[in-house]
Protein backbone atom coordinates (compact mmCIF):
# COMPACT_ATOMS: atom_id res chain seq x y z
CA UNK A 1 0.00 0.00 0.00
CA UNK A 2 1.59 3.04 -1.46
CA UNK A 3 1.08 6.74 0.49
CA UNK A 4 -1.88 7.78 -1.27
CA UNK A 5 -4.01 5.23 0.14
CA UNK A 6 -3.26 6.33 3.68
CA UNK A 7 -5.36 8.36 5.69
CA UNK A 8 -4.32 11.29 6.98
CA UNK A 9 -3.97 10.17 10.35
CA UNK A 10 -2.03 6.66 9.13
CA UNK A 11 0.21 9.10 7.08
CA UNK A 12 1.09 11.21 10.27
CA UNK A 13 2.01 8.01 12.12
CA UNK A 14 4.28 6.50 9.74
CA UNK A 15 5.81 10.00 9.58
CA UNK A 16 6.13 9.73 13.42
CA UNK A 17 7.44 5.89 13.17
CA UNK A 18 10.15 7.06 10.44
CA UNK A 19 11.07 10.22 12.59
CA UNK A 20 11.24 7.74 15.98
CA UNK A 21 13.46 5.16 13.93
CA UNK A 22 15.74 7.78 12.86
CA UNK A 23 16.62 8.37 16.66
CA UNK A 24 16.91 5.16 17.96
CA UNK A 25 20.08 4.82 17.40
CA UNK A 26 22.55 6.29 20.52
CA UNK A 27 25.05 7.64 17.47
CA UNK A 28 22.75 9.59 15.94
CA UNK A 29 21.04 11.24 19.02
CA UNK A 30 24.95 12.25 19.79
CA UNK A 31 25.18 13.70 16.09
CA UNK A 32 22.20 15.62 16.78
CA UNK A 33 23.20 17.14 20.35
CA UNK A 34 26.80 17.73 18.14
CA UNK A 35 25.42 20.00 15.45
CA UNK A 36 23.12 21.38 18.29
CA UNK A 37 25.94 22.91 19.46
CA UNK A 38 28.16 23.75 16.49
CA UNK A 39 26.77 22.64 13.22
CA UNK A 40 29.65 21.28 11.32
CA UNK A 41 31.45 19.18 8.62
CA UNK A 42 31.51 15.05 8.90
CA UNK A 43 34.95 14.53 9.62
CA UNK A 44 34.61 17.20 12.71
CA UNK A 45 31.54 15.43 13.70
CA UNK A 46 32.93 12.07 13.49
CA UNK A 47 35.55 13.26 15.89
CA UNK A 48 33.52 14.79 18.35
CA UNK A 49 31.27 11.65 18.31
CA UNK A 50 33.64 8.97 18.43
CA UNK A 51 33.08 7.55 15.03
CA UNK A 52 34.93 6.28 11.83
CA UNK A 53 33.88 9.43 9.25
CA UNK A 54 32.06 6.77 7.36
CA UNK A 55 30.19 5.63 9.93
CA UNK A 56 29.43 9.18 10.93
CA UNK A 57 28.24 9.77 7.64
CA UNK A 58 26.08 6.86 7.50
CA UNK A 59 24.38 8.30 10.20
CA UNK A 60 24.25 11.81 9.15
CA UNK A 61 22.56 10.46 5.68
CA UNK A 62 19.50 8.69 7.87
CA UNK A 63 19.28 11.89 10.04
CA UNK A 64 19.14 14.08 6.50
CA UNK A 65 16.79 11.45 4.83
CA UNK A 66 13.98 11.78 8.12
CA UNK A 67 14.44 15.88 8.04
CA UNK A 68 16.15 16.19 11.24
CA UNK A 69 19.38 17.87 9.92
CA UNK A 70 20.02 19.98 6.30
CA UNK A 71 23.13 19.81 4.67
CA UNK A 72 24.65 23.30 3.03
CA UNK A 73 27.79 23.71 1.26
CA UNK A 74 30.89 26.28 2.26
CA UNK A 75 33.29 26.37 -0.19
CA UNK A 76 34.50 22.80 -0.43
CA UNK A 77 32.85 21.46 3.06
CA UNK A 78 29.27 20.55 3.74
CA UNK A 79 27.90 21.53 6.88
CA UNK A 80 25.15 19.99 8.85
CA UNK A 81 22.75 21.91 10.77
CA UNK A 82 19.51 20.97 12.59
CA UNK A 83 16.36 21.33 10.79
CA UNK A 84 14.47 21.98 13.34
CA UNK A 85 15.43 22.78 16.66
CA UNK A 86 12.61 21.43 18.51
CA UNK A 87 14.11 17.84 18.07
CA UNK A 88 16.33 18.88 20.85
CA UNK A 89 13.39 19.89 23.21
CA UNK A 90 12.07 16.30 22.05
CA UNK A 91 14.96 14.52 23.16
CA UNK A 92 15.46 16.35 26.27
CA UNK A 93 11.66 15.62 27.40
CA UNK A 94 12.50 11.91 26.45
CA UNK A 95 15.66 11.85 28.35
CA UNK A 96 13.67 13.80 31.24
CA UNK A 97 11.13 10.86 30.98
CA UNK A 98 13.45 8.18 31.19
CA UNK A 99 15.30 9.81 34.52
CA UNK A 100 11.77 9.41 35.87
CA UNK A 101 11.37 6.16 34.70
CA UNK A 102 14.86 5.12 35.74
CA UNK A 103 14.26 6.92 39.42
CA UNK A 104 10.54 5.11 39.90
CA UNK A 105 12.12 1.73 38.99
CA UNK A 106 15.46 2.57 42.09
CA UNK A 107 12.70 3.23 44.56
CA UNK A 108 10.75 0.16 43.63
CA UNK A 109 13.54 -2.07 43.91
CA UNK A 110 14.64 -0.73 47.34
CA UNK A 111 11.10 -0.64 48.70
CA UNK A 112 11.64 -4.50 47.38
CA UNK A 113 14.92 -4.78 49.11
CA UNK A 114 13.55 -3.51 52.27
CA UNK A 115 10.24 -6.30 52.03
CA UNK A 116 12.93 -8.94 51.59
CA UNK A 117 15.50 -7.67 54.27
CA UNK A 118 12.64 -7.12 56.98
CA UNK A 119 10.73 -11.04 56.25
CA UNK A 120 14.37 -12.66 56.67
Amino acid sequence: MNNNNLSLSQQINHLHANICSAISEPNRIHLLYAIHEEPSNVNNLAETVGLGQSTASRHLKVLRERGLIVAHREGNQVIYNLADERIIKALDILRELMLDNLAQRADLLKINQSMENNSK
